[in-house]
């Protein structure tokens, strides 16, 4: 990895923030080519396509490395305790109309601030980066446990009223989000952010969605949460 071309991008009207990082993997062909070998399988219902687990090795490798840059860009967890990894091979395949309503609409990757979620973009297909937004009616563009169950009722409410999201991938988040910032998909560029901002893929809702590596929008995709203690 060459971790010295990071930048960090500031949320117009908020405290949130992410970091970006050029030129992420010294050979980012060879990395395309290993997601050639993986068997994905669909992992998680929210996700709308297909993963497969990066190396563990490749994994513990990674965290030596970037543990002190997150420690100097998101701070270091309470207790020394360090960061925990978890990553995978990502591919986009589900077409807009096979959408459940769930993946129609912007998301968080959990309640808690100290997760730490990463974004590596392999793929030059005609599908971008990553979108993140604000509720609107809420004004929330990130959740916690104590505001999440404010925000599911003030959705809920809001659907019920206007009808389910058409099945597609969120855009410009009409009507009831708005799009707060958005972080280009630029090939080998990794974007580190805190999970609980409600974000989305930026996927052209016209272009094909191959489930080839070679071909398709092929991530890695990692969390980093505090060690156990």
């Amino acid at each position: 990895m060459a971790l010295a071309d990071w930048r960090e991008e500031q949320f117009p009207s908020s405290d949130q923030h992410l970091v970006s990082l050029d030129n992420f993997l010294v050979a980012p062909e060879h990395a395309i080519l290993q997601a050639g070998l993986q068997n994905f399988a669909k992992i998680t219902p929210q996700y709308p396509g297909v993963r497969a687990p990066l190396d563990p090795a490749v994994q513990a490798a990674w965290l030596v490395q970037l543990a002190p840059l997150l420690d100097q860009w998101f701070g270091a967890p309470a207790g020394g305790r360090g960061w925990a990894m978890q990553a995978w091979y990502s591919l986009v395949t589900t077409p807009p109309a096979e959408l459940v309503p769930m993946q129609r609409l912007p998301h968080v990757d959990g309640t808690d601030p100290q997760q730490i979620a990463m974004m590596l973009y392999l793929h030059r297909t005609g599908h971008g980066g990553t979108a993140f937004f604000r509720h609107r009616s809420t004004g929330l563009e990130s959740l916690t446990a104590d505001t999440y169950p404010r925000y599911a009722a003030a959705v809920q409410a809001e659907y019920g009223r206007t009808g389910l999201p058409p099945a597609a991938y969120p855009t410009d988040g009409a009507p009831h989000f708005e799009r707060v910032h958005v972080a280009e998909g630029i090939f080998n560029r990794a974007i580190f952010y805190r999970g609980n901002i409600l974000h989305s893929g930026v996927i052209d809702n016209c272009a094909p969605l191959s489930a080839d590596p070679a071909e398709g929008r092929l991530t890695i995709n990692a969390f980093f949460r505090p060690a156990a203690g």
